[in-house]
């Protein structure tokens, strides 16, 4: 699958924005959590000062035989006592920041999760035609998971890593800006050497993390299929290709993992170097005095150089979780700056009163009476129109890209209480029409109109509330069979529920369930048969008690003696109702209104099951199996 997503490769910008995300969602924890780590940081400088503030005033002195005993050793205990609360304070601190960074972390992920699922939701139906749902599913999982580690500990760290350079290095100047200079130099060069690692590692970080999302595809798509693998014995063509993605994640994890982690070991040791180097240097300055520097000023001069390095060489080793996770970090915002579905509707679907002069007027209370409110923003007033289910296309194009036109000059118009049957060979357009009627994609040419008002005015909650589709596809929730149902209309009584059931025909079977309307479905109806789950979804398309209907295959998975109670049902519920009906079984669709015959996106033919048979064109081939004369 080709990915379609941006990346930013900007592993800064990217950790701009995953820290922006984190301080939005938890301010006071994180202004907490800094001003812990800075005192954790200060406390620990402190204590290395204070080596040669032991030298200059205790021990030198002492050795010099200047130091008064009692009144030396007394101000010392202070000292000392003033020391060891400062650790307390630092020890606390970082307590509290650790705790505090628990909640910070999962509230984040938290939020991460609800933000991209309430995104998701927002997307057109094409987002998900370009992106397999393993790979959406990777997002959720994978990516959202390589983000705990970067907050819960690689951005403390890095924090806490930072506050220590910056305090080093002050602490350093202030000890000998010369002998400072000299441990700059040698860390630029293993800076350096670390950024160039990094960024060859990054690359093959994201590669590996859109082949995380790949395999969950493959993996998904295999167990959902498992048995046409089985009936067409393909288990050892799936383990090749299973083994030939897993070789491909392998490979870059292989890389990404290899050139991460030759950086800690450069780091370590150049640090060990630049601490040689430092002391080689310093001891030079101390026995030869230049510059007033000391063995007293040396001392905590080679501490802070290790404290100076040891941040850098920290950052090495957790540069594969911090590459991995602002990799993972991307796809995440790579989702979230996914387009939402457009919608610039402004005519609603309404509960309405008509009264005795076919005036219509808006209520709160449910009436069964629907209407469109239509503002006029030319001069302020509100229309309502009836809902009655007239649909008419009016020299349609259309093609899911600007350079592919596969609907072509569609004119079609349904009357309310009509059945507009769709029949052609596959990939024809049938369902592509269906598809433009609820605006799942948007036309490039012509008009849609619905009950006279076009469907592009028209809000795309309100037009696919009023709208009642049965795919051939079905897909059950988990929950009870009720529950299914009432899906269609949530605040549907279980007395309309079971109207919809036997209505569809559903009711016989389901009260010989286990628990009736209340058994659990589970693995999107696995304990139940594909009949007796299409037998469920029309069911809850006629809960909604919609003014238009779309059947979809319908009843392409039923058996011939289930169709026919279907079929009753089916009619009692297209009665009164506009419908459009897709099918290749013929023989549902006789009784249309009228029978629309496309090919390669054309109408070709139109007219009744009658008169398109005593034509003898495309329809009766199909019908009757003959040649069209």
């Amino acid at each position: 699958m080709a990915d379609n997503r941006k990346k930013s490769k900007n592993p800064i910008k990217t950790l701009g924005r995953t820290l922006g995300f984190v301080i939005r969602s938890y301010p006071v924890h994180c202004t907490v959590v800094l001003v812990c780590l800075v005192i954790t940081t200060v406390v620990t400088a402190n204590g290395t000062l204070f080596a040669k503030q032991l030298i200059d005033n205790y021990i030198q002195p002492m050795l010099d035989g200047t130091l008064e005993q009692d009144a030396g050793f007394a101000e010392l205990g202070w000292r000392i006592l003033g020391i060891a609360l400062m650790y307390a304070a630092g020890v606390f601190s970082t307590y509290l920041s650790n705790r505090l960074m628990v909640t910070v972390t999962q509230g984040t992920l938290k939020r991460v999760r609800d933000t991209l699922f309430e995104h998701m939701e927002k997307l057109p139906i094409g987002y998900f035609d370009r992106n397999e749902r393993g790979d959406i599913m990777s997002i959720y999982t994978n990516d959202t998971d390589t983000l705990r580690q970067l907050i819960s500990q690689s951005v403390p760290n890095i924090i806490s890593n930072v506050s220590t350079v910056i305090t080093a290095l002050v602490s350093m100047l202030i000890l000998s800006p010369t002998l400072t200079l000299v441990a700059l130099v040698v860390v630029a060069c293993a800076t350096t050497i670390m950024r160039v690692l990094a960024g060859k590692s990054a690359k093959y970080f994201r590669k590996r993390q859109k082949n995380i999302g790949d395999i969950n595809a493959y993996i998904e798509e295999t167990v959902e299929g498992q048995r046409v693998v089985k009936v067409f014995t393909h288990e050892e063509k799936i383990l090749e290709k299973f083994a030939e993605k897993n070789e491909v994640l392998y490979d870059s994890t292989r890389l990404a993992n290899g050139l991460a982690n030759i950086v800690m070991p450069i780091m370590g040791n150049l640090g060990y170097l630049n601490y040689v180097i430092v002391a080689i240097f310093g001891g030079y300055l101390a026995i030869n005095g230049i510059n007033g520097f000391a063995i007293a000023n040396l001392i905590p001069f080679l501490q802070f150089t290790r404290r100076f390095n040891m941040p850098i060489s920290q950052f090495s080793q957790q540069l594969n979780s911090i590459i991995m996770a602002l990799a993972g970090a991307e796809r995440i915002f790579a989702l979230l700056d996914e387009q939402e579905e457009k919608d610039e509707g402004y005519v609603t679907l309404v509960n309405a009163k008509e009264d005795e002069n076919g005036d219509l007027t808006e209520c709160e209370e449910r009436t069964g009476v629907w209407a469109w409110k239509h503002p006029h923003s030319a001069d302020g007033t509100i229309t309502y129109t009836r809902l009655r289910g007239d649909i008419v296309f009016e020299h349609v194009d259309f093609g899911y890209t600007d350079d592919k036109t596969v609907l072509h000059d569609i004119n079609l118009y349904a009357r309310p209480g009509e059945k507009i049957a769709f029949v052609g060979a596959t990939g024809a357009g049938k369902t592509t029409i269906t598809n433009l009627i609820n605006r799942f994609y948007d036309i490039q040419k012509g008009k849609i109109r619905y009950d006279g008002i076009n469907i592009q005015k028209i809000k795309k909650a309100d037009l696919r509330r009023s709208l009642g589709v049965v795919l051939q596809d079905t897909h059950l929730f988990s929950g009870t069979v009720a529950d299914n149902i009432r899906y269609g209309k949530l605040d549907a009584t279980d007395e309309e529920v079971r109207a919809a059931a036997k209505l569809a025909g559903a009711d016989y079977f389901i009260s010989h369930l286990p628990k009736g309307y209340d058994t659990e479905i589970s693995g999107d109806g696995a304990n139940l048969s594909q009949g007796q789950r299409q037998l469920i979804a029309i069911a809850r398309a006629a809960v909604a008690d919609p003014p238009v209907l779309i059947l979809d295959e319908a009843t392409s998975s039923i058996d011939t003696r289930t169709e026919a109670i279907v079929q009753r049902g089916m009619d009692s519920l297209m009665e009164g109702r506009t419908v459009f009906v897709i099918a290749h079984r013929l023989s549902t669709v006789k009784n249309s209104s009228v029978i629309m015959v496309l090919e390669h996106g054309r109408i070709m033919e139109r007219g009744s099951h009658e008169s398109l048979l005593e034509d003898k064109g495309i329809y009766y081939t199909l019908y009757t199996g003959n040649k069209a004369e």
